[in-house]
């Protein structure tokens, strides 16, 4: 079970089988290659230097250990620098970031689906905690274009999992912490899961910090998923828990492309 305070074992025990099933549905699918997006805490990207989007370019990474055991894990550096080639010249640029050390936002959900490190992994750094975060059309913008990069340029028979980690609502550091926007949560599930992920883009980022907090923008990472899977993707609620102790919201969905759904 995870850690939780007296009296919210069973809460935090459906938290973890809920990540669990989605592990699950991960390996069934028997990826060649995993794309991880998600948010990097200011341990590799910090404010001397702004970048809000990135990837991760290397044979092999090596978590900090913030949380999570330290593990290495390998990349898969041929997607990843032909994709940032391919982006480039289909107007959409990408930072290549040959050493990270990726944080607990990306080894958390990285040791729960492949505690053996054994799938190639490419990491996509989605930097919310920038002063200027990046804005939900480009998010699912840079979805579209690794969607189209996999069909155009990867093998026909490799297989590439998304996942899109981090989220939901939190607010971190501000007067407002341990506030959960559980209406709010579950709206952006409903969308993503009944293939309406893009009436997010309606929201500005402004909009997405007001309604779900400085930490909830990391959903955007659940949009540039939403992006890569295609118009109409749509999938199922695994799981949510507003979870006050945590304070935040925890939720997981499985989503597919149109034509599998």
């Amino acid at each position: 079970i995870l850690f939780a305070p007296d009296g919210l074992e069973e809460q935090a025990e459906r938290v973890f089988q809920g990540m669990l099933q989605i592990r699950d549905k991960v390996l069934a699918l028997k990826p060649d290659v995993l794309v991880l997006i998600g948010a990097d805490h200011l341990n590799n990207f910090n404010l001397s230097k702004q970048i809000t989007l990135a990837i991760g370019v290397a044979d092999e990474f090596t978590t900090l250990g913030d949380g999570v055991p330290v593990t290495a894990f390998p990349g898969k550096r041929d997607f990843a620098e032909s994709f940032t080639r391919f982006a480039a010249e289909n107007d959409f640029e990408i930072v290549q970031a040959e050493e990270v050390t990726p944080d607990h936002g990306t080894a958390t959900p990285r040791f729960l689906i492949d505690p053996q490190g054994k799938i190639p992994t490419v990491p996509i750094f989605v930097n919310t905690a920038m002063p200027v975060p990046p804005n939900p059309t480009r998010c699912y913008r840079l979805g579209e274009v690794l969607r189209s990069a996999i069909y155009e340029q990867r093998p026909a028979d490799e297989r590439v999992v998304i996942v899109g980690h981090g989220g939901l609502s939190h607010w971190v550091r501000v007067a407002e912490q341990g506030k959960i926007a559980e209406e709010f949560d579950r709206h952006c599930i409903e969308l993503l899961t009944t293939g309406r992920g893009s009436e997010l883009l309606s929201l500005s980022t402004a909009d997405f910090i007001e309604r779900s907090g400085n930490g909830g923008i990391e959903v955007l990472s659940w949009l540039v998923m939403a992006g890569a899977l295609g118009p109409g993707a749509r999938g199922e609620c695994i799981y949510y828990e507003a979870m006050p102790s945590w304070m935040t919201g925890m939720g997981g969905i499985s989503l597919l492309p149109r034509d599998e759904a």
